[in-house]
């Protein structure tokens, strides 16, 4: 190669310089296919075949090996991480699953109970509910026209004599009549104690008693009260109040008869007490139930009204 055509950095003439073959004379370039000059792209080098083979060699870029992952240990350690806080989040989830199937299943209450206990329960549950929704829009509905303006005063007088009234029911000076059931307990005096039928008022008033009353079989009845009380008597006969009963005795209750029927009838309640002493307990369902007798007004030593 000529002294000039080092000069260019190519090895190759400048532009417009004719080719000077290397070679001998009448011997073909060397270079096969050289290209001409003016098809040499001034931005792209091209490669100087003075230059020692090592020089020229393009060394490879290196390429990651395989399955490896962007970011380098610290994303691996992140996904890691997740992938094990899923997993504890996971197994947490499914304790607390096993632990409340296990405590349902073990119920023994509801496990010995047989499938038409437990209709009668959620029926009772579900009347219970409906009362107290009625009686929820029956105090907004009176609140509501307390507040309407005009018609409030004569609102505010109907609702107090219709609270005048319900208190009276509930204090025994009122009678009261409606729907309900009679309900008959006879046998002897160990089946039918004092204890046996105040489980049986206590019943009746969670299921929705509205009035009661307790007749014996000479007639002698007594209202049944929140301060009622029930005493053994001699000879099998009941005290209430300080009055004398005879059995058997006859509970006279207002109510919904359905609700009041599953009370008494559920489980180890107070039909099957009964009946597990040698007694008897019958209920019959009546359209109208007249609680008729009346107990005295309780007289107030201390307490007296807000003004």
């Amino acid at each position: 190669m000529s002294e000039e055509h080092r000069e260019t950095g190519t090895g190759w003439p400048r532009p417009g310089e004719p080719v000077r073959p290397s070679g001998p004379a009448g011997e073909p370039d060397p270079r096969p296919e050289a290209p001409d000059s003016d098809e040499l792209s001034p931005l792209a080098p091209v490669p100087d075949e003075s230059a020692e083979p090592a020089e020229r060699e393009a060394v490879p870029e290196s390429e990651p090996e395989p399955g490896a992952v962007a970011g380098g240990p610290s994303a691996a350690r992140r996904f890691s991480s997740a992938g094990a806080m899923i997993a504890v989040l996971l197994a947490l989830l499914g304790f607390t699953l096993v632990v409340q199937f296990k405590t349902t299943s073990t119920d023994p209450t509801l496990a010995a109970t047989r499938e038409e206990d437990l209709v009668r329960i959620s029926s009772d549950l579900d009347s219970r509910e409906r009362r107290l929704r009625q009686e929820i829009e029956l105090l907004e509905e009176s609140q509501r026209q307390l507040r309407s303006g005009e018609q409030g005063r004569q609102a505010a007088l109907e609702e107090a004599t219709r609270r005048a009234d319900e208190l009276g029911i509930l204090a025994g000076t009122l009678p009261a009549v409606g729907p309900g059931l009679e309900v008959r307990f006879s046998g002897p005096a160990k089946a039918v104690s004092s204890t046996r039928i105040l489980d049986a008022v206590q019943e009746l008033r969670g299921a929705g008693a509205e009035a009661t009353q307790i007749q014996g079989a000479d007639g002698t009845a007594a209202r049944i009260i929140a301060s009622t009380y029930f005493v053994d008597g001699s000879d099998g006969a009941l005290v209430v109040d300080g009055r004398r009963l005879t059995g058997p005795f006859t509970i006279m209750v207002i109510g919904d008869p359905a609700t009041m029927r599953t009370a008494l009838n559920i489980p180890g309640g107070v039909v099957a007490s009964v009946r597990d002493g040698g007694g008897n307990v019958t209920s019959e369902d009546r359209e109208v139930v007249e609680v008729s007798q009346l107990h005295a007004p309780i007289k107030l030593d201390h307490a007296r009204p807000v003004s």
